[in-house]
């Protein structure tokens, strides 16, 4: 079973024309056409934190959301989203607290692929870098108690070093993917965005997702990785 897992923070639908635009970013998605997308920053920050992404726009696509949200009008949790392919069963959702100075947190879904489940959590670390080591482990010990299970992270790590500071902490145990520079979307040159699997994945391959409509749509490019899973 081979799949494509992508990383996107959407900057809100921001883009660089300083315009929002939710369907320039769905059509960077389906440039894409990765069959699992977790999304940063999908949600509007204040009031009702709303999506940025409306959901008719998401019914007309590949893809379906792993229900994470705990207000009506979010999709996701603290503006981190999972999107899979519509063919695929989902298990579950859950909405995860990072221990944080700001609000952080991560989406957790697990999903049926051709009868194999997967986990896959999708997360926006902390910024300022003192939290983030904290919620690197918070997110290892809740895939250590939730039972040993295939497992991707994806997410902005908000860490320039490939296997420096919090990446340190994944340890031996777990791939940490780098797939190249992804920010600012124009110049690129720090690699923010990263994709983290546990042992039981192949690496195929990985890469930035570098379009003219991707360098406009964000603030980050989107990055994407291609794994895949043994059989029994």
């Amino acid at each position: 079973m081979e799949l494509t897992f992508a990383s996107y923070n959407i900057h809100k639908a921001v883009g660089l024309d300083r315009r929002r635009d939710p369907e320039r970013i769905i059509t960077v998605l389906r440039e894409l056409d990765a069959d699992i997308i977790a999304l940063q920053e999908v949600d509007r920050r204040f009031g009702q934190r709303a999506s940025v992404l409306p959901r008719a726009l998401l019914d007309d696509t590949p893809w379906r959301e792993i229900p994470v949200a705990k207000r009506p009008r979010s999709l996701g949790w603290h503006g981190n989203a999972l999107l899979v392919r519509r063919s695929y069963g989902i298990i579950g959702g859950e909405a995860l607290d990072l221990p944080t100075l700001e609000p952080r947190g991560a989406a957790m879904g697990e999903v049926k692929v051709d009868g194999r489940a997967i986990r896959i959590l999708g997360t926006h670390l902390d910024i300022s870098g003192l939290r983030r080591s904290d919620q690197v482990n918070a997110m290892r010990a809740y895939c250590a108690d939730g039972g040993r299970k295939p497992t991707v992270i994806l997410g902005d790590f908000n860490q320039w070093g490939r296997l420096t500071g919090a990446m340190r902490h994944f340890g031996l145990g777990w791939q940490v993917i780098t797939p190249g520079a992804s920010y600012p979307s124009r110049r690129p040159i720090a690699r923010l965005d990263r994709i983290v699997a546990t042992p039981e994945w192949d690496y195929v391959d990985s890469g930035v997702h570098h379009s003219s409509l991707a360098v406009q749509a964000s603030d980050h490019l989107p990055v994407w990785a291609r794994l895949k899973l043994p059989k029994k």
